[in-house]
């Protein structure tokens, strides 16, 4: 199957607000109310993430890629996160919104966890804004914040969304949820 087709299969998959899904309280947001294809935003509150002790990335900058179903990706710029702690680990994904994903692993002197952070080298129209951002795993380096609130990580092993207290789900990555 060509990459083109395999896009095309998935941006076909059908994607419907659960009976079951929260509804948001005052100051809160349901991911369900966000879109497909999903948007990219500019982040307000300063973002912070810590590994091994260190500071590995700082910003204000970010940007945060908001989809239905799943907590936004928090996407830090390559100046922004210090300089050598990134290792590109051989890894690639493909999402059928923003392209071909590169993986790096995180080092900090000899503690180092295999693709934590990803990237969008040559994202796809539309993304632009993600070339030269980084995004990292809330689960695999110590702490992630968004202001002063260190974030969960999304459910499950394969996405990276960061839950804040001001999200509601049902959040994509929890058991039953593949279908999503």
């Amino acid at each position: 199957m060509s990459l083109e087709d395999e896009i095309r299969r998935l941006r076909a998959k059908p994607r419907g607000r659960p009976a079951h899904a929260d509804e948001p309280g005052r100051g809160q947001e349901s991911v369900w109310d966000y879109p497909r294809p999903p948007r990219v935003e500019r982040v307000v509150k300063p973002v912070r993430v810590e590994y091994a002790g260190v500071t590995v990335a700082e910003t204000v900058r970010a940007l945060r890629v908001c989809e239905t179903a799943s907590p936004p990706a928090y996407y830090v710029p390559l100046e922004d996160v210090r300089h050598g702690v990134l290792e590109p680990s051989g890894r690639t994904s493909l999402c059928e919104w923003k392209g071909v994903a590169q993986y790096w692993s995180v080092r900090v002197d000899a503690r180092v966890t295999a693709n934590a952070a990803w990237s969008y080298p040559m994202p796809l129209k539309g993304f632009e804004p993600l070339k030269d951002y980084v995004a990292f795993f809330a689960g695999r380096v110590d702490a992630c914040y968004v202001g002063d609130e260190q974030v969960r990580p999304q459910p499950g092993g394969f996405y990276g969304g960061w839950i804040t207290t001001e999200l509601v789900g049902p959040f994509k990555g929890e058991p039953g949820t593949e279908g999503w």
